[in-house]
């Protein structure tokens, strides 16, 4: 791996910061379900309209066919700047898109490719159920062969922004009840299908972006079926190889933006009960250099899997030690975040509110896409190939 910038690729960075300070909303985004997601899309499309959506997507399909050192480049770059997470958009963008550029037919990327990178089509996932989160092969959602379509019974939970997204990358079991990793089906839904029922789930916040979505012999085309008929293990791996593969890059760098500013906030701030700068004492630079090493080594973890993916190598169970690295990192930034701003990063609405929302990030990026112990298992059990507990 060559840890060499070139000229082109500083070139490129300075093109990438100097659009996104150009070019970011200076507006917040909204808290409400339906205007969040319209905010998203917007922004979607301001990208997609500045020829920055897709960076390493296909030309034919809207994207501007580069690398993936340019696509991390851009990441790092966006956090950098506080520009908008994908939000609504990520499924789509970091899930569904990918997919369907490694797994979909021709017909496939044509329909929807172009339509994500412009914001127009919002996609949902449906992996979920309420007896299998973590453990996706436990999956009971049915689908049935009738004809030209699947017929589709279940239920499926924690469904972000369901209730506007336009599809649904949606996971079900076409074959035995009892088969595990084998008999299921990644399938494209569109979330107007009769027989879909969508129940909003109200958080303690207030808000009510989850959602558990009910399918009562709901008809799909089989024309929507990705990766083959019982073939949606190998593609649902890959959906989540992608998310854990490049977009682990972003998350790193706002980490690393985030403890730099909590720095600046000790170094003129005592500690909660405390008469002088946080800064001064000797444990909590102790613990600032801790959360920074971690960070510089996920940045590095993150440079290394590029650097691979690059070369045509497509992630795979590994992305688990950047999945777990990056929630370790999370939960030890924001334990050092509790120690130097005490109650305030607990406060929804006062000077540090964004601390707050990203502290309680944090602690749903630990469980969703598979909790951390998952993530273990996976690791010991794929990658290290030990043998497994009884």
């Amino acid at each position: 791996m060559d840890l060499d910038w070139t000229l082109a690729d500083l070139q490129f960075r300075q093109e990438v910061r100097e659009w996104l300070h150009a070019h970011k909303p200076s507006e917040r985004r909204p808290s409400a379900t339906g205007e969040a997601a319209a905010f998203d899309r917007a922004w979607q499309r301001t990208q997609f309209d500045g020829g920055w959506a897709g960076i390493n997507w296909p030309v034919e399909y809207g994207g501007r066919g580069l690398g993936l050192i340019q696509q991390l480049i851009w990441h790092e770059e966006h956090a950098m700047a506080g520009a908008p997470a994908p939000g609504a958009m990520f499924v789509a963008v970091n899930h569904a898109g990918p997919t369907l550029i490694a797994c979909g037919t021709d017909a496939q990327k044509q329909a929807h490719l172009k339509a994500i990178l412009t914001g127009e089509s919002l996609w949902c996932q449906g992996f979920s159920e309420p007896s299998a989160g973590s453990d996706l092969a436990a999956l009971r959602t049915r689908a049935v062969i009738d004809g030209e379509d699947l017929v589709v019974t279940g239920q499926k939970i924690w469904t972000s922004f369901a209730q506007v997204a336009q599809q649904q990358e949606l996971l079900v079991r076409t074959g035995e009840p009892g088969g595990r990793h084998r008999g299921l089906t990644w399938v494209i839904c569109d979330m107007a299908t009769p027989g879909i029922e969508i129940q909003p789930i109200r958080k303690m916040t207030g808000e009510n972006d989850f959602a558990t979505v009910f399918y009562d012999s709901a008809r799909i085309p089989l024309a929507n079926v990705v990766g083959g008929i019982d073939g949606g293990w190998a593609t649902a791996m890959a959906t989540l190889g992608f998310e854990r593969g490049t977009t682990f890059v972003a998350d790193a760098m706002k980490m690393t933006v985030a403890l730099e500013k909590l720095i600046d906030h000790a170094r003129d701030h005592p500690l909660p009960g405390s008469n002088r700068a946080a800064l001064h004492g000797d444990a909590i630079v102790e613990k600032i250099a801790a959360v920074r090493a971690e960070l510089a080594g996920l940045r590095a973890l993150n440079y290394a899997n590029l650097s691979r993916y690059a070369k045509g190598t497509q992630p795979g169970a590994e992305s688990s030690i950047t999945k777990l690295m990056t929630t370790e990192c999370a939960k030890h930034l924001y334990d050092l975040a509790n120690e130097i701003l005490g109650h305030q990063l607990f406060d929804l609405h006062g000077a540090h509110a964004h601390w707050a929302y990203d502290f309680q990030k944090a602690i749903i990026n630990a469980i969703g896409g598979g909790t951390t112990d998952i993530q273990r298992e996976v690791v010991a059990d794929r990658v290290l190939e030990l043998p497994r507990s009884r």
